[in-house]
């Protein structure tokens, strides 16, 4: 009997147009786990303000970095289902989903449930946990599978940044770029409001969040902290990779308010270039597939920022996408 892998990515417009990404972003703000406020604030935020404003703009740069076959993300993603598909038989079935928009979560496992599988793998492809991420993608899957009358076994990884594979596969594509001909390192994350690390580190009964030392080891308290899953992450690259004390930082990016992680991925770069840094390394170890946060943020708008302010050059680590060492990974992941 065969087994499924779900594989599930965040999500992407279907087209770079006003409408559909204005589609997407309607779909993906009103999550009560990525805009978490109370629903009516979060509904006037979104549809009345968000949306309106952004679709036009954010239209403009998916425009920029689409493609002639369609989304980075997807294609990324669709090549990745289908190199681990090859890697792994035909005694599984490897699909991909995506959270918000298409495919859909509810009718990729209803193709599954289909194909009557012995036991589904479920894993959401964000390396590190966060709740408007991994937790709203597990959510929305059991939320799709509670209602069948035959609930398969379930496989879920809610995190994988601490699989020695993935860690692996990052260090492969490290290859590709020597760190020692850079000024600088930088780590950069996907924020988060704060509000959201301090509810995840209550889920527990108690708060013993402190935005700061709590994130130098990871703890029974802090396993499922997505800020110390991060520092835990680069503090892993960086032991391998050997790179010194004092050459490299660990940020994060795409902050809506002052509210976020600290510290803020543009401001260290302005801060890097004002003190006669030349050439920044950026990896993006939150990101397994290239989409608009990589490509356009890092690779164009943080390149431009690091010149104006007298920097050279910054270098994009590619994200893993569909690579050989990558595929690898995932196979022990899901599968051990």
């Amino acid at each position: 009997m065969k087994e499924a892998i779900l594989l599930i990515n965040l999500g992407t417009p279907d087209a770079p147009t006003p409408s559909k990404v204005g589609k997407y972003l309607t779909q993906f703000l009103n999550d009560k786990r990525v805009i978490d406020i109370n629903p009516i604030g979060r509904f006037l935020l979104v549809n009345l303000i968000i949306v309106p404003f952004r679709s036009f703009s954010s239209s403009k740069l998916y425009q920029h970095i689409w493609k002639k076959e369609g989304s980075p993300l997807l294609l990324n993603s669709v090549e990745l289902k289908e190199k681990l598909q090859n890697k792994i038989g035909e005694n599984y079935t490897v699909d991909l989903a995506m959270r918000y928009q298409k495919p859909s979560i509810k009718t990729t496992l209803e193709n599954l449930r289909k194909q009557k599988p012995s036991k589904i793998h479920v894993i959401p492809l964000y390396p590190q946990y966060a709740s408007s991420s991994s937790g709203s993608t597990i959510e929305e899957v059991l939320k799709q599978i509670k209602g069948w009358e035959v609930i398969p076994n379930l496989n879920i990884i809610s995190k994988f940044y601490d699989h020695p594979k993935f860690l692996e596969a990052l260090l492969d594509e490290a290859k590709n770029y020597e760190h020692k001909n850079y000024d600088h390192v930088l780590f950069s994350y996907h924020g988060l409001p704060e509000r959201q690390i301090k509810k995840a580190s209550a889920h527990y009964g108690e708060d013993t969040c402190q935005m700061g030392a709590c994130c130098n080891a990871i703890t029974k308290n802090n396993q499922y902290c997505y800020r110390a899953n991060c520092f835990e992450t680069s503090r892993k690259l960086v032991n391998a990779l050997n790179i010194p004390e004092g050459k490299y930082t660990t940020t994060f990016q795409s902050r809506l308010d002052d509210k976020w992680l600290k510290p803020y991925s543009d401001r260290v770069i302005e801060e890097l270039a004002k003190k006669g840094i030349k050439k920044i390394l950026v990896f993006s170890p939150a990101f397994v597939a290239d989409c608009l946060e990589t490509i356009h943020e890092i690779g164009t708008e943080y390149d431009l920022l690091f010149k104006k302010y007298g920097g050279e050059k910054i270098t994009l680590v590619n994200s893993l996408n569909a690579n050989e060492a990558w595929v690898n990974a995932l196979r022990e992941i899901v599968l051990g």
